[in-house]
Parts: structure tokens; C-alpha cells; sequence
């Protein structure tokens, strides 16, 4: 698990075009597998201050505090099934809501 509280939020991009990129470049079975551990790793940690992080280059999978998220990028983020995909090579992210 990886902790984000070193990268700069404020310096990313939002897009809306990650999760149909991951989906491409892994399928969907794959790219949603990912996304479920993300939310696993969320469930597990139990910290409603927390939303599950997914790194589009490696599916690496962490948690950011929301406070930060918030400051740095505008995102309210409250309620389940969130995930922020970011792309460091890119400074990109995506808040996608997994239904």
C-alpha cells in the first residue's frame, strides 16, 4: 500500500478519460478487478477520512486523507464506492464512483 500524502494534489489535472483508458489498455474484467481492490483496501482500513487511490500505471492501489484531497483539489469526497485513479507520470486524476 502506498501513501499519498507526498504528492502534490494541487498540481494534477482532472480528467475524465483514465478509467476508459485502463479499461482499454487492461479490459474490463482486469480494470474492474482493480477497482474492487481498491474498494477492499478502503473497507478494510475502516476511515471514513480516507478514499482508496488507484495508480492507472502499475493498478497499484493506496489511500489518501480526504482533508487533502479536498484542499488541494476541490473534491468533496464523502459517501462509498469512490476511488481517485491518478496518473503520476501525468499529473492526471479521475474520481470515478463504483456502483
Amino acid at each position: 500500500m502506498t501513501s499519498f500524502s507526498s504528492i502534490d494534489f494541487a498540481g494534477v489535472q482532472t480528467v475524465n478519460y483514465l478509467w476508459p483508458q485502463l479499461v482499454e489498455k487492461l479490459g474490463l474484467e482486469k480494470a474492474q478487478k482493480a477497482a474492487h481492490q481498491a474498494l477492499d483496501l478502503q473497507r478494510m482500513n475502516h476511515n471514513y477520512k480516507t478514499i482508496p487511490v488507484l495508480l492507472y500505471e502499475t493498478c497499484g492501489i493506496g489511500l489518501v486523507n480526504i482533508d487533502l484531497l479536498r484542499r488541494n483539489t476541490g473534491y468533496t469526497c464523502h459517501g462509498e464506492g469512490l476511488i481517485l485513479i491518478l496518473s503520476t507520470k501525468d499529473a492526471l486524476v479521475q474520481l470515478l464512483h463504483k456502483a
